[in-house]
């Protein structure tokens, strides 16, 4: 496996994206008997996605993008390339990952630094990230009202700047994550 043989200049970085909503979720709450429960909603179909990578190291890196395309996963992709020199990039077969002749130019210009490393298909277990957008919509989400929009986004900013999340990418890569 890459990870085992990994040059030492190299580390292992796992991305994915994933969208909020700006919606609540409701998930189970606490009601008098015989009456109903209230809940704002927005209905609106508006959202944020949101672009992540951890490394093997603990290091991480999140941006928010208004949609996601070849042009935002190719500019999320040169920041990541900054902060991360010379990775294994561990992705899934999302088209704009792997269809994109943008995203392949940008991986055949830095073929020595930036190595891609396509993960099988419906696999979320091997994807450290999905833990993440778990964690952040239940955390942001879930019996949560936002007045705007931009109060929605806002919030999404701040909790990404400051949340640290501890997971060993090694051992979802590997499978032994359960």
């Amino acid at each position: 496996m890459v990870l085992d043989n990994l040059p030492k200049e190299f580390t292992a970085v796992s991305i994915d994206e994933s969208f909020f909503f700006f919606d609540s979720i409701v998930r189970k709450v606490w009601i008098f008997q015989n009456t109903r429960p209230v809940v704002r909603i927005t209905g609106s179909h508006q959202h944020s996605s949101l672009f992540g990578a951890i490394s093997l190291d603990g290091r991480q890196l999140f941006r928010q993008y208004n949609h996601f395309n070849e042009d935002t996963f190719c500019e999320f992709l040169k920041e990541i390339h900054h902060k991360f020199p010379k990775c294994y990039l561990f992705l899934d077969k999302a088209p704009q990952h792997y269809k994109s002749c943008k995203v392949r130019k940008y991986f055949e210009e830095h073929k020595d630094t930036l190595i891609p490393v396509y993960l099988p298909t419906a696999s979320p277990e091997f994807m450290v990230l999905e833990e993440c957008w778990n964690i952040s919509k239940n955390d942001l989400l879930i019996l949560t009202h936002y007045r705007s929009f931009a109060e929605f986004r806002t919030r999404i900013g701040q909790y990404f700047r400051t949340k640290q999340f501890n997971f060993n990418m090694y051992k979802y890569l590997t499978g032994y994550a359960g």
